[in-house]
């Protein structure tokens, strides 16, 4: 029987490195064992704002990947203002009192003229390029990831040209993704981008969300099909040699000013100066991009003697940091908005055997998941002594080497088990 071919349109693909080059890449690895051929539509030359060379080994040699070149307006922003362009464009955008000049007009610039952002203008060129390509190749199906959320216009204009199957992938909300509002909209931008995220919520044949948040709320703009498939976890193999010495609390992946958990660092502040032998014991590691902000709030607190600043790691090695450290930090901004964001590492850190402390908003999926897996605790930006006494009581079983995880209820999570339930949408 021959596999059914289906067509995947993305931006991020190996050598793109961050959070959402994992998703797809893992789909795709395990599709043809549910008899779905994937090929992959990918930019030529992409401007990434981080790149893992290590996740190219991951890629089939039998896997069809096409390119096209993609007008990149960020390479020619950075000839005006190369660090401020470089910051935007991997989302690290500076608070409002703290903006320059420059940064204020290039968050203009891209809120109002590059609708619905920055890689507009593949639009065209990959529906002239991929209407012959659809055709030979007798594809009948076609998927489309977002953010960039401009890629789901190509979905909507060769659904209409060619009549094929359209499913969206929506990796993240579009316009209630909490930097939308960052991006200095006028009236009629704002209006346009809603016009554009209800046109292709009701023109796609199937609509993929990562949480039940976001398909609630895109429940009441549209009456099509809507299928939650989260992220998930892979079965990697990464030698570990044992836990780290110290009480190690790490934060994996980038800390960014609107989630400075100020409550967090308080508390380890204060834990640091009544307990001696906490102090002693005591590390905090950042494996990723950190804010100068939060950097400036965890020195206010006087903990910045214990902080480890590793910067930004391949993917295998940020694993290894998972799985070496005592607890694993998981902030989210205190923000409805944010209710609906499930990062990709917390399935990581579920099967890293650490246990987790989380912070974010009330009511969120990351706090039900932690919850029905058993993998750690999750508290509220007030939950002042709940948190402080979580970290004690971990300290203690630190100092008594019992400090460990009972996760139950993992395997719906595994990439192969959700690549099954999308090949059932297929």
């Amino acid at each position: 029987m021959d596999k059914k071919k289906v067509l995947l349109i993305t931006y991020y693909w190996p050598p793109a490195g961050g959070p959402g080059v994992q998703r797809w890449l893992k789909f795709v690895k395990y599709l043809p064992d549910f008899n779905v051929r994937p090929i992959v539509y990918a930019p030529e030359n992409p401007s990434y704002p981080l790149l893992d060379e290590s996740l190219l080994d991951e890629v089939s040699k039998d896997l069809t990947i096409i390119k096209q070149p993609i007008k990149e307006p960020y390479k020619l922003a950075s000839l005006f203002a190369k660090q401020s362009s470089k910051t935007i464009s991997k989302g690290v955008i500076p608070e409002e009192k703290k903006q320059r000049f420059i940064e204020k007009l290039l968050l203009f610039i891209r809120g109002n003229f590059f609708i619905p952002d920055a890689r507009k203008a593949w639009v065209k060129p990959s529906v002239n390029f991929l209407s012959d390509y659809i055709v030979k190749e007798n594809i009948d199906t076609i998927i489309t990831t977002g953010p960039p959320h401009s890629l789901h216009l190509i979905g909507v204009q060769l659904q209409a040209k060619l009549g094929v199957k359209w499913i969206a992938d929506f990796r993240d909300p579009w316009t209630t993704i909490g930097y939308h509002k960052q991006l200095k909209l006028t009236k009629a931008s704002r209006a346009k981008h809603k016009d554009l995220e209800k046109q292709v919520l009701n023109t796609a044949d199937q609509l993929i969300v990562t949480s039940f948040t976001t398909k609630a709320e895109f429940q009441k703009l549209t009456s099509k099909p809507i299928e939650v498939i989260t992220n998930g976890y892979d079965t990697e193999s990464v030698t570990v040699d044992g836990l780290d010495t110290k009480f190690t609390l790490s934060h994996i992946g980038s800390l960014l000013s609107k989630r400075n958990p100020e409550l967090l660092w308080k508390i380890l502040g204060e834990l640091v100066a009544e307990n001696a032998s906490f102090s002693k014991d005591f590390q905090l590691n950042f494996i990723g991009f950190i804010s100068d902000s939060v950097l400036e709030s965890i020195k206010k607190h006087h903990l910045s003697k214990y902080v480890y600043n590793v910067g930004y790691v391949s993917h295998k090695e940020a694993l290894v940091f998972q799985r070496r450290t005592q607890l694993l930090l998981l902030i989210e901004i205190d923000s409805e908005d944010t209710k609906c964001i499930i990062p990709g590492k917390l399935f990581e850190y579920m099967v890293s055997g650490r246990p987790i402390v989380a912070m974010g908003p009330k009511g969120s999926d990351v706090a039900q998941i932690i919850s029905d897996t058993n993998t750690g605790h999750y508290f509220n930006y007030q939950d002042y002594d709940s948190l402080k006494s979580t970290i004690l009581e971990h300290y203690k079983a630190f100092q008594n080497k019992t400090l460990q995880v009972h996760p139950i209820g993992l395997q719906k999570y595994s990439r192969k088990q959700l690549t099954e339930a999308l090949s059932k949408l297929l």
